[in-house]
């Protein structure tokens, strides 16, 4: 597994101190034993709020982690691994959620490469960039270079807490997210050429989530990669069935799903 844009040599001195075997290929560095599996983990906040407050039951709980390969950090944090879809390792998002597993703001999202530069102070280490990927792009088949219906359609959203809860309630597609309303870049999509999508982006009161991943919609299908193959599905199901309270708090699909399952 790659690990791109960061210090050879500084990975051959993580790889020491975590028992990695790191060995160099073609002027790249490969980590042979895959960093998620040193914190692969259900024992998180978010893995136990999951269950407590009813999104999932514990089996489905341990199926989500196992496949989103979910790590915990030694401070409460959850890591939403970055892989693509040929095991490259792109980063580790670390996030912090409460009981009632809903973020908890006053505890920052930071890297696993941010964390791993101030641990071991690399040099130059302000300068030192990884790449980011589609959260749960490894789900992906590697059957990409044609449409095939037979294939999951793919949908898209913004945070990682939903589409872990959702691979669950809706498995017969691929649940993938962005990370972030501005994080929806052509060069992220390329994966999923080939693929049907349909992306699910948050309300707000002026619904400007929704015309943002519309015109990035647009855009990704401009590209030269994506010509002729099937058009992305932007869905309106929030901006049509929200209401005007749900929209002023910007709730998302599992929102929307969990406050109609109320009595």
């Amino acid at each position: 597994m790659k690990i791109k844009n960061l210090y050879i040599s500084s990975f051959r001195q993580l790889g020491r101190e975590l028992g990695l075997k790191v060995e160099l290929f073609d002027g790249r560095l490969v980590v042979i034993a895959p960093l998620w599996r040193k914190a692969l983990s259900t024992e998180s906040p978010f893995c136990k709020a999951l269950v407590a407050c009813g999104y999932l039951t514990e089996r489905q709980m341990l199926h989500a982690a196992r496949r989103y390969r979910l790590g915990a950090t030694l401070k409460g944090g959850v890591i939403f691994w970055q892989i693509d879809a040929e095991e490259d390792i792109y980063d580790g998002k670390v996030m912090y959620y409460r009981e009632d597993c809903h973020r908890d703001h006053e505890r920052h999202p930071t890297w696993v490469s941010t964390m791993l530069k101030r641990r071991y102070k690399w040099p130059d280490a302000d300068r030192l960039t990884t790449r980011h990927c589609l959260f749960g792009l490894h789900l992906l088949s590697q059957q990409e270079s044609n449409y095939d219906t037979s294939l999951p359609v793919v949908c898209v959203v913004e945070s990682e807490k939903t589409a872990v809860i959702l691979s669950e309630h809706f498995p017969q597609y691929l649940w993938l997210a962005t990370g972030g309303m501005r994080n929806v870049q052509p060069t992220k999509f390329h994966a999923l050429r080939g693929r049907k999508v349909i992306m699910f982006p948050d309300t707000d009161p002026d619904g400007e989530t929704f015309k943002a991943w519309y015109e990035a919609a647009q855009e990704i299908m401009r590209q030269p990669f994506w010509e002729s193959l099937p058009p992305i599905t932007v869905s309106p199901i929030l901006e049509q069935h929200a209401t005007p309270e749900q929209k002023a708090e910007k709730i998302d699909l599992v929102d929307m799903l969990f406050s109609t399952r109320k009595p």
